[in-house]
Parts: structure tokens; sequence; C-alpha cells
């Protein structure tokens, strides 16, 4: 698999290579939009919200911003090629002085993405598309199933938090799920290069901002709804609510729901479309419940080289295979992506045939339980997770793998839900021997207040938890490592796959795994 350097900032807005030419006075009428100015022989080839990312033939859209409008930017963006400008009514004052058409809609956002579909041709013949929402394991999942479309011998695209593919080639993601502009652009990349399966990541902010409009998915999945996103939403309801806006016909035309939460079970009563469940009665909230589910996923050991489960369709066929990450969960997201496979068309037979064949899921997950040391040591693992559930789960996975100690280490992110902070800092010391708090993504807080945050959390669950504060990440690993050995574990959560930290809005270069692993060399442990 290829994989994109990062040379910038932020990694590059995937387009096709040969998109359509698609006329602005056909585009306006077609989408009822009021026009400023002439657009008689004027054709697009492409559309973006961002001036960094715009090329010569593309329009420019201006939206109002939580700081400026977009709109203000119209004059680099006509200085760098754009064709016209699509923007609101304030917007379209400020986007006149640059002489291009002028494109007016009442809310831009609103109308981005089924412009897209419409420019990029997305609207029609596309690849089979999976969407996976909910608060945990979307990252998770959406890896699994591309993996196991990859086993069955599907040419497949991905787009995920972590990463974004395109038959074998791999680019580091900007948001969960991209804005509708990217999001259209990627998808007909994927079709140009013969993708026939997609899978993709959904997070709420993308229902709720309008980022996947203009797709109608095959399959959409849902995970659990956790605490995570109260700064967007307000109350746990409201966050349900944009979650289930992907269960309705003019999003998805089937659905899988794990129904091992009560949130689940809301999802189902109140899905719009044809769909299935599944349940792990042994993480399930409500066994006896969750034994009821359509699909039934049975954990049958956990150990340091991953999970192994048998999963058990409708008709009662069964396969048990194994995923090369720990954790109970795990089994839990592959036994939704398996389901939505099956919903998808592709026979339980095949699938089953195909994981006996390798012997496991073959889904290679960046950064969730990630393993970095080596054969002896500490066993250290590097984790996306960021959320008070998730640290439940994933401590309790590397607890029941451990013989000896267990040490977390984890900081927060700045401008993101605040309410989260105690509680994660009280799951962290009820689950680990030694807590550590660091920093993370302090973004444009004081890192200090983060982190006493975290700390009040731990001190709270009154355990006999050690519990440490060591600002800089680089000094706190070097910590955790210098206090453990043969049997003891590691648990980094936070950083994950990414490769930088956000310190003051900028970027700064960032390994947790490298860092981890050069902690361990210097102790003198080997690395993987």
């Amino acid at each position: 698999m290829v994989i994109e350097p990062a040379s910038a900032p932020l990694p590059p807005v995937l387009r096709p290579e040969d998109p359509p030419r698609r006329s602005l006075a056909e585009l306006a009428d077609h989408f009822d939009l009021d026009v400023r100015g002439d657009l008689t022989g004027s054709y697009a080839q492409g559309i973006t919200l961002a001036t960094a990312d715009l090329r010569g033939g593309e329009i420019f859209v201006g939206i109002q911003g939580a700081r400026r409008h977009g709109a203000e930017f119209a004059q680099a963006a006509a200085d760098q090629g754009a064709v016209a400008i699509l923007t609101d009514e304030s917007g379209a004052a400020l986007a006149a002085p640059t002489g291009l058409p002028v494109l007016v809609a009442d809310d831009p956002r609103a109308v981005l993405g089924h412009i897209s579909a419409w420019l990029y041709g997305t609207d029609h013949d596309m690849p089979q598309l999976f969407a996976v929402t909910g608060t945990n394991g979307k990252t998770s999942t959406a890896h699994v199933l591309e993996g196991v479309l990859g086993q069955l011998g599907v040419t497949t695209g991905l787009s995920s938090t972590a990463e974004r593919h395109i038959a074998g080639r791999t680019i580091v993601s900007r948001l969960t799920t991209p804005e509708s502009s990217e999001m259209h652009a990627l998808l007909a990349l994927m079709r140009e290069r013969d993708v026939t399966a997609v899978a993709v990541e959904v997070s709420a902010q993308a229902l709720s901002r309008h980022r996947v409009d203009g797709i109608v998915f095959d399959v959409a999945g849902f995970t659990n709804l956790t605490h995570d996103h109260l700064d967007d939403y307000g109350d746990m309801a409201t966050y349900l609510e944009a979650k289930l806006a992907l269960f309705r016909p003019d999003r998805a035309r089937r659905g899988v729901v794990c129904v091992d939460t009560a949130s689940g079970w809301e999802v189902v009563r109140r899905s719009e479309i044809p769909l299935v469940t599944v349940g792990a009665p042994q993480l399930a909230e409500d066994r006896d419940a969750a034994a009821d589910a359509d699909w039934i996923v049975t954990i049958v050991d956990e150990n340091q080289r991953g999970t192994t489960f048998t999963v058990q369709a409708p008709d009662g066929a069964e396969v048990t295979t194994s995923i090369p990450v720990i954790g109970a969960h795990m089994a839990a997201n592959t036994g939704l992506a398996i389901a939505m496979l099956v919903e998808g068309g592709h026979p339980f037979e095949r699938i089953a045939a195909s994981l006996a064949r390798d012997g496991r899921v073959d889904a290679a997950l960046p950064g969730r339980t990630e393993l970095v040391s080596g054969a002896t040591g500490p066993a250290v693992y590097v984790d996306f997770s960021h959320t008070p559930d998730s640290f439940e789960k994933t401590l309790a996975a590397v607890r029941k793998v451990t013989p000896g100690r267990v040490v977390m280490m984890f900081g927060a992110s700045g401008n993101r839900d605040t309410l989260k902070r105690p509680v994660m800092g009280r799951v962290a010391a009820e689950g680990a021997d030694v807590v550590i708090v660091t920093d993370h993504h302090p973004r444009y807080e004081e890192p200090a207040p983060i982190r006493a945050a975290l700390l009040e959390g731990a001190r709270s669950a009154g355990s006999d938890a050690e519990i440490i504060e060591v600002a800089a990440p680089e000094d706190a690993i070097r910590t955790a490592v210098g206090m453990t050995g043969d049997g003891d574990a590691i648990l980094w959560a936070g950083p994950g796959h990414q490769d930088y930290r956000e310190i003051d809005g900028v970027r700064t270069p960032f390994s947790a795994r490298a860092l981890a692993r050069q902690a361990l060399e210097d102790a003198g442990w080997p690395v993987r």
C-alpha cells in the first residue's frame, strides 16, 4: 500500500483526475440559485470551501464562519482561477468586487452536498457505499469493513478518522468525515480508480453540518452512543437525534444496529429504513435483550495477539475467527461489519470461507490499541480513545491480557467537550494501577486547567491508583516506561494514529508511536 507523505500542515484534498465539465447556467437553473453576473459560456470542474485547496476552473464557496465570512477571501479565489463564487446574500456583497459571477443561496452549506454531487457526477452509478456512525467503534468498524471486502477480492475505498484509502493508496485524514465538496470529489476519484465498495465513517457533525448530503448509503451501521460532543449538542437526546438522521430513506437504504446499549434499541425503534440487529450478550447492558438480536457475537478468547470470537448469522450459520487487536469490543465491531456486508449482498458463506482461508480478519487499525513494544518489557499500547466509554472498554481489554500493573497515560483536547474531562479521569483511576495525566491537543486553551480537570476526576474515584501529573508527553512516556517492566502494560490513550499536536492553532509534528518506541529503546527494551 502506498502512503502519501505529509508535506503540508493539512493533507491534500483529493479530486478526480478527469472531472466532468458542467455548465454554470445549468447549475444555477437546476438548483434555483440567484445569479449575479453573466454565466454565458462558463463551466466548472469542481468546488471547494478553501482557497488553499482551490484549483483553476472551480467554484469557491464563501460561508459565514465562527470568526469571518468566507466570502472575504473571494478575491484570493479569483486570483487563483475560480470561475464563480457560491455564497449567501451577505457574502454576495463581499464577492461583487471580484467581477466573477456570484451564485446566491439562502444557506450555501445546505445545498453544497447536492451541488457537489451534480458537479462530480456522484449522484448516479456509484460504488457500493457503507456508512458507520456511533460514538465509539466507527473507525474500527470502517477498517474491518474494508479489510473483509479486500479478503473477498473487492477493490475498496475508505474514509475514516485515521486515513483515506483509494484502491491501495493511503492518505492521512483531515476530519472524521470530510466536507461535502471534498467527500464527493473523493468518491468521484474512487470511482475513477475502479473502486467498487467504500466504507465511510460518518460523525454526528457530518450529519448535522451537511457533510454527507447528496449521498444515499447502501447500508448504514450504528455502534453505540456514549458521552461525547456535548459541547455541540448540549445533551444526549439531541446527540442521538443527530445520529438518527442516518437511518432515514434519504440517507440510507438498509441499516444494521448494535443493540448492546439502550441507544441501539432506540435507533431500532425509530429507524425509518429496514434493518437487522447485532448483539454481543457478554458485553451488553442487557444480556437477555442482546441475545434476541438477529446476529450474535460470542467472545472466545482474548490475548495480546488479538481477540477470537464467533459470529452467528440469523439462520444459525457460524464462523469463528480473530482480529489482531485486543478487546472484546473489537469483536462486536467486527460482527457489526460482517452483518453490514451481508445486508449489502455479500453472501455470509463467502465471507466465512475467506476468513477461514486467511485465519483471521485482515484489517489494520491504525492507533487502535496498537502494540508498539517488543517481546520483553512492558507492553505499550498507543490508542485513539478519548471518551469515558472508550477509556473503560480499552482499559478493561488491556487489564484482561496483563498479568502485572496497568499504567494509563492520557490528556484531553482543548476547545472540546469540557464536561467529559472529570469523567475520563475518574474512569482511568478506577481501571488502572497508575494514572499519568499529560498534555494532548490544548488548541487555544491553557493546558494546565485541562490537566487539573482530569486530575480532579481521577482523585474523585477514591481508588488506590497512583496519580501523577507530567505536563510534557515526551517526559510522561519516559516516566511510564521507567516505572514498568516485564508483565506490566502502558496504555497511552488519545493520540493514536495522529502525527501532530495542535497548540495555539498550529499543528506541530508529533508521533506517540515514535516517542513510545524511543522511550522503550532508551530503557533497553525491544520494540516492534
